[in-house]
């Protein structure tokens, strides 16, 4: 089984891939390991590799050329490729999207700063060059790929990381992965805490109605009788149809509940 994780920066997608690799025993590639992989071949350091890949695209080439072939090669193998466009290089793939509000991830990279190599002196400092690298990482992969990695329907999994754990999210990554290699399809699943969603009129305290249905849901993590068609308005969603049940998810704290934007 070969799964593709790629995600928004801030999202959890490494801390997720790891769990895979504990729990169910995948050997993980990411970018530096493929690139570390290469410059061994070349005879070089990763850091002359570096240099070279600063200077020449054809080295970009080279890295995802050698993704495709360790999948190509290792079809047998469990494998994690935790790597921005793995889900293009690797086709038989599982490939998964990590989402997450910017707020969020602006947090955990303020908590889990990395040397001199990511270092903000605050939140909003944070929030600004996240965003902007992120918009320049999908210029530079539009420039060299013609790809768009933020395009959802690349993938067969969308999960949002804002309210929830790694551990919980890697146990869902595995059951739909599982399901997918049993009857493998095309249809991309997108993953959301109720947290997210909004409505109109909505009164908790009047919604005494709901008791059974929240009761059923609660201690549930995935919510999985109903797709909830929403409209996203800005970061959130407002949900258009099913709208009891989606109540009731969010009244029983349910983790996840999949939703379908019109």
């Amino acid at each position: 089984m070969h799964i593709t994780i790629t995600g928004n920066l801030g999202s959890g997608k490494s801390t997720v891939g790891k769990l895979l690799s504990e729990k169910y025993g995948f050997e993980i590639y990411s970018t530096g390991k493929v690139q570390r992989e290469l410059a061994k071949q070349m005879n070089l350091s990763t850091l002359e590799l570096n240099q070279l890949m600063m200077s020449d695209r054809k080295y970009d080439h080279m890295i995802d050329d050698e993704t495709a072939r360790i999948s190509r090669e290792n079809q047998d193998k469990n494998i994690i490729f935790d790597s921005r466009l793995a889900w293009h290089f690797v086709p038989d793939s599982f490939k998964v999207f990590v989402s997450v509000n910017l707020d969020v991830a602006a947090e955990r990279i303020m908590k889990d700063q990395r040397g001199s190599v990511e270092k903000y002196s605050s939140i909003e400092e944070a929030k600004k060059l996240l965003k902007k690298r992120a918009e320049t990482e999908c210029i530079r992969y539009k420039d060299i790929y013609n790809l768009n990695y933020m395009d959802f329907s690349n993938y067969n999994l969308i999960i949002d990381s804002t309210y929830c754990d790694p551990n919980t999210i890697a146990e869902l990554i595995m059951e739909e992965a599982k399901n997918y290699y049993d009857k493998p399809g095309d249809i991309s699943k997108i993953l959301v805490s109720p947290k997210y969603l909004v409505f109109d009129n909505l009164q908790i305290e009047e919604d005494n109605n709901l008791d059974e249905l929240v009761n059923s849901l609660k201690g549930t993590v995935y919510a999985k009788d109903k797709i909830i068609k929403v409209k996203q308005q800005d970061n959130k969603f407002l949900v258009l149809e099913d709208i009891n049940y989606a109540k009731a998810a969010l009244l029983a704290d349910v983790s996840f509940i999949q939703i379908k934007t019109i």
